[in-house]
């Protein structure tokens, strides 16, 4: 059986995706800047540090990247609180995981929205661990925040299986030695070469405890 699960945030669980990059280009527009080609695919997976750097040093916004992230997060702030979109089965699948694993999230979010989603779907029961990645040294795909989550649940990440939906956020699984089920997203999915890495499902409603299980070795 899995030791443990690890769900990312964005794109995983949250539609939240289209309202980063939204409020990103918002920024940009904002400044009379041309959005980069890549910038967005660029940025999914970074941490807070590192993408408020990207706005600043190669999207071109006139100011530091701590205001770059403050206008950033505080924009998508308040937009949380008029709701945060879910995918289908977003809040069953992690509690039906919770039943059996504990499970945790590994999320580039800032630490405030990943709160904040726990404490508005009522997940704070479910969730034994959460890690950003503005909590360690090097965001998606780097491996430290699965690494992280793995370290606090208790569990060997080669035991452990990572759900996720973008490039960066398997890279970073895989790097950890985790097994990945992804969920492809309508918002930039990965290639069908990143997606070969992993279990592909075509949605939450399809992590059910036979399929994570047959996913995990007796022996690794």
């Amino acid at each position: 059986m899995p030791a443990a699960i690890v769900f990312d945030l964005d794109g995983t669980l949250s539609d939240t995706e289209a309202l980063w990059d939204g409020v990103r280009r918002g920024l940009a527009e904002a400044e009379g800047i041309a959005w980069p080609d890549g910038a967005t695919q660029a940025m999914m997976g970074m941490s807070t540090g590192e993408w408020s750097r990207f706005l600043s040093e190669e999207v071109g916004l006139p100011y530091p990247p701590e205001e770059a992230a403050a206008r950033t997060i505080g924009a998508l702030a308040e937009r949380y609180r008029d709701g945060i979109p879910l995918l289908p089965g977003a809040l069953e699948s992690v509690r039906r995981m919770a039943e059996r694993y504990p499970v945790g999230i590994a999320s580039s979010s800032p630490r405030l929205l990943i709160d904040t989603f726990i404490e508005v779907n009522g997940l704070s029961d479910a969730i034994t661990a959460s890690v950003s990645t503005e909590e360690v040294d090097r965001g998606k795909p780097a491996p430290d925040g699965f690494l992280r989550a793995c370290e606090l649940l208790g569990a060997d990440p080669r035991q452990c299986i990572a759900i996720e939906d973008s490039t960066n956020g398997i890279a970073s699984a895989l790097n950890a030695g985790m097994t990945v089920v992804t969920i492809p997203p309508h918002f930039h999915p990965p290639t069908a070469e990143v997606l070969a890495r992993t279990t592909v499902l075509g949605g939450l409603d399809e992590l059910s405890y036979d399929l994570v299980e047959g996913l995990i070795p007796t022996a690794r």
